[in-house]
């Protein structure tokens, strides 16, 4: 009989748990400087954020309760609910701004895929705001003037507020359509950036709407917080956006020192800068590289750090998956480049247990082997399993296991095809690999498919969600 212990599919690395003792003697390397102790980040916890925005959401609402005329009129009821509608759509649009702005406490503490995933989902409501906004106000006015739909739609077409309000509206129905999966998937993501910057001018022609409005356009009061919510936002875009990467360009000085290959179509590149450690990332975090080259510059790629920060250089490892990712292997040392970031929540900072299963996927093993270096903890505390189709696909295994050995940490690599007859992510696989599974951390990377199943599988074996920690970074 065959377990899943013997099985050709798992490969187990016994030597790696051997007491250092009974290793050879190996040279030391020579001691990394000291960096000054980084300030800890700031980080707005999820919770938090969804209470923050139920808050301002209430605050809305709240606002329209106080200039609301009770009535049992028709039209006066439909404007009422057009009132509503319009102000939670324009608060939901400050809302979904504020989470791709990049500030470095909601990205830290949230994680830049859980912010990409609540900004479609948050984008969906809003477009089903200012679709019911428009038909609760043309139902309106088409009652209050006794006329019929299209004549009430011509005549609010002829004020200039609403006309703006429409061109926005359309804009932003050009966003929500090109994010969807099969729309996108077809899309250059030039193109794909180019329509969402579309949102920014749609949210600047629906806030001329909002002040000729009568909610807002009531009281000096309330212009003035409105005005003062959205002077906010735009300052945030362009602070983090704009200024602070192209400060840190001019800061550190980033370009590309070496790139390595690593396997097949993998290459790790080095980029050395000036004072990188004032950058302050953290191991299993990611960057926005823009390279400034030919083919490259227009795009921003996020890869995660795959190794530690040491002597003001940041390593990168790329696989080549589409036409980007291929120009990478082709940089020139010296190519400058521009970094955003860091971002990401798949840090240390999440850890609650003393125990920690880091459990990779393919190229998803990057920022898991700079956390397998850098998570504290002693013999055993540690465990790696890496996922792959085959010897040939592991990344990085040399570096794998020489940590392991110095950490006498656990290091296995479960080889085979995803349509094998043997599952080595099964949750029975991974309780025998891991006895104790239920009494760990997890982190978790790899492509979508192998990340839902494994986190499937983590649950079926015992392991609470809430220490299930995972990072989409194709979403971020």
């Amino acid at each position: 009989m065959t377990t899943e212990a013997s099985h050709p599919l798992y490969v187990p690395l016994a030597p790696l748990a051997a007491p250092r003792a009974e290793e050879p003697r190996r040279r030391r390397r020579p001691p990394v400087p000291p960096a000054a102790p980084p300030v800890p980040a700031l980080r707005l916890a999820p919770g938090r954020l969804r209470t923050g925005i139920a808050a301002g959401a209430g605050g809305v609402g709240l606002l329209w309760g106080l200039q609301a005329r009770p009535s049992a009129r028709l039209d006066v009821l439909f404007a009422s609910g057009a009132h509503l509608t319009g102000l939670l759509a324009g608060y939901g649009v400050l809302v979904l701004l504020l989470l791709m702005a990049r500030v470095p406490a909601v990205e830290h503490g949230v994680g830049a895929d859980r912010l990409a995933r609540r900004h479609a989902l948050g984008g969906r409501y809003v477009l089903g705001l200012i679709a019911a906004h428009g038909v609760l106000a043309l139902c309106g006015h088409a009652v209050h003037t006794h006329a019929d739909l299209f004549t009430a739609a011509g005549d609010l077409l002829s004020y200039g507020a609403i006309a703006a309000a429409t061109v926005g509206t359309a804009l932003l129905v050009a966003v929500g359509i090109t994010s969807a999966r099969s729309v996108r998937r077809r899309l250059r993501h030039e193109t794909w950036r180019a329509v969402h910057l579309g949102a920014l001018l749609a949210a600047a022609l629906g806030f001329v709407h909002q002040l000729a409005g009568p909610d807002i356009a009531g009281g000096l009061l309330t212009r003035w917080l409105w005005s003062l919510a959205h002077a906010l936002v735009a300052v945030l875009l362009v602070w983090y956006r704009i200024v602070v990467p192209v400060r840190a360009a001019l800061r550190h000085d980033l370009r590309v020192a070496e790139v390595r290959d690593e396997g097949p179509g993998v290459v790790s590149v080095l980029i050395r800068g000036r004072g990188v450690d004032h950058l302050r990332a953290e191991p299993g975090q990611f960057f926005r590289w823009r390279f400034l080259r030919r083919g490259l510059w227009a795009t921003a790629l996020p890869f995660s750090l795959s190794a530690p920060v040491r002597d003001d250089t940041l390593r990168i490892t790329v696989k080549a998956l589409g036409d980007h990712t291929r120009r990478v292997r082709r940089l020139r040392p010296g190519t400058r480049v521009l970094a955003t970031g860091p971002f990401g929540a798949l840090t240390a900072h999440r850890r609650t247990r003393r125990k920690v299963l880091l459990l990779a996927g393919g190229v998803g093993i990057t920022p898991l082997r700079a956390l397998f270096e850098t998570l504290p903890g002693g013999p055993g505390d540690v465990t790696l399993l890496y996922r792959a189709p085959d010897a040939a696909s592991v990344v990085l295994r040399e570096e794998l296991e020489a940590i392991a050995r110095e950490r006498r940490a656990a290091l296995h690599f479960l080889l085979g095809p995803s349509d094998g007859s043997f599952d080595p992510l099964a949750p029975r696989a991974l309780r025998n690999l891991v006895p104790d599974l239920a009494a760990h951390d997890v982190y978790l990377c790899g492509p979508p498919a192998m990340a839902r199943a494994a986190t499937a599988s983590l649950r079926r074996a015992g392991v609470p969600a809430a220490r299930i920690h995972s990072e989409d970074f194709d979403r971020a």
